[in-house]
């Protein structure tokens, strides 16, 4: 078989203005632009106004005035505004043992905070700051995030005002444990790179909607970044405006929020699409837990659906202390009810 050569004639004549410039094309820039760097710039045009800078002075402790090595009283974080009547969300633990703090907005402006609630058991705090005109940032629903989706994170890592970094959500339902040594349940991990300074600030998804709270990474690991979910966050925020702090009940155990294939959920003739699986019961808690076994996965709390966490989280509120409530249990291939009754979380 005889295989003829060809080649294909290309034509490199072109006006004037093209020759003079070979490179250039006659579309705008803005068109050349894919759906995802557009939706990232139309995101961060929408919500970068509304994210801070925090600069805390912090107050010095017994420890630090029994050491020879200088020690730098002062330190930096990110946070969110919410309202316009100056609220502003962060991490409990970038504010934690301040004595003064300053909020520094996109516009320049530099103001005193007020530290309105603080929450070391969810890594939450709530600032304000009197000031007009400001943006701000709405909650988004988290339950509703699905992994691979897309993750903008905005913040001030190592003080560099106003730094943005993407992913994609790499995992729900993760578990992490804070500065307080309480473990917060269905954390959202992402591989939006943070660093220290991005703590406490948002993030989001592709419609400019808090889905987070940054609050951790893992230094010895590359891409595992970790946020608070923006549902159970903005539960702890409104506690925190309206009472200074968060009362709740606990029942001694560390859970993880697990999804029931269609089989299940029509066998056990459920109401919910989740569950929260018991993955370890502390023996030594205030709360009455013996009636618990590892691996149950909870369903329903008294004559409430237990779909996630944040369900849970919810219900064990203060009015829930001290009162024995009925929680229904999925354990061994049966429907089981059970008796809990919380402790105040200390």
């Amino acid at each position: 078989m005889c295989l003829k050569k060809y080649t294909q004639m290309v034509d490199f004549t072109s006006d004037e203005n093209a020759s003079q410039h070979p490179f250039r094309t006659s579309h705008n820039d803005g068109q050349l632009l894919d759906a995802y760097s557009q939706t990232v710039i139309n995101v961060a045009k929408q919500t970068s106004d509304a994210v801070v800078q925090i600069q805390v002075k912090k107050k010095p402790t017994a420890q630090k005035q029994r050491t020879r090595k200088p020690q730098n009283p002062f330190g930096t974080g990110s946070g969110f505004i919410i309202s316009n009547e100056g609220f502003i969300v962060t991490n409990s633990h970038v504010i934690k043992g301040a004595e003064k703090i300053t909020v520094n907005l996109q516009d320049g402006r530099q103001l005193p905070a007020q530290l309105i609630g603080d929450d070391p058991a969810t890594d939450i705090a709530v600032l304000k700051i009197n000031a007009e005109n400001l943006s701000f940032i709405k909650f988004g629903d988290s339950d509703a995030l699905q992994v691979g989706q897309i993750a903008i994170a905005i913040g001030n890592p190592f003080g560099f005002q106003y730094t943005l970094t993407v992913g994609v959500v790499s995992a729900l339902g993760r578990t992490l444990r804070t500065e307080s040594q309480r473990l917060i349940d269905d954390v959202i991990q992402t591989e939006a790179a943070l660093n220290p300074g991005n703590s406490g600030g948002p993030l989001l998804n592709s419609f400019g909607e808090v889905i987070g709270v940054n609050t951790a990474i893992i230094a010895s690991g590359q891409g595992l970044c970790f946020a608070v979910t923006s549902n159970l966050a903005e539960y702890i925020v409104g506690k925190l405006i309206l009472d200074g702090k968060v009362r709740r009940g606990v029942i001694g155990i560390a859970g993880q929020t697990v999804r029931f294939n269609p089989r299940v959920i029509q066998r056990f003739q459920l109401e919910v699409k989740s569950g929260v699986q018991v993955q370890q019961i502390e023996a030594k808690s205030a709360a009455y837990n013996s009636e618990l076994r590892n691996g149950d996965i909870i369903v329903g709390l008294n004559t409430s659906k237990i779909n996630s966490i944040d369900d849970l989280h919810k219900l064990l509120d203060e009015k829930s202390i001290g009162q024995a409530v009925e929680l229904e249990v999925l354990r061994n291939g049966k429907k089981e009810k059970i008796r809990v009754i919380p402790a105040e979380l200390k």
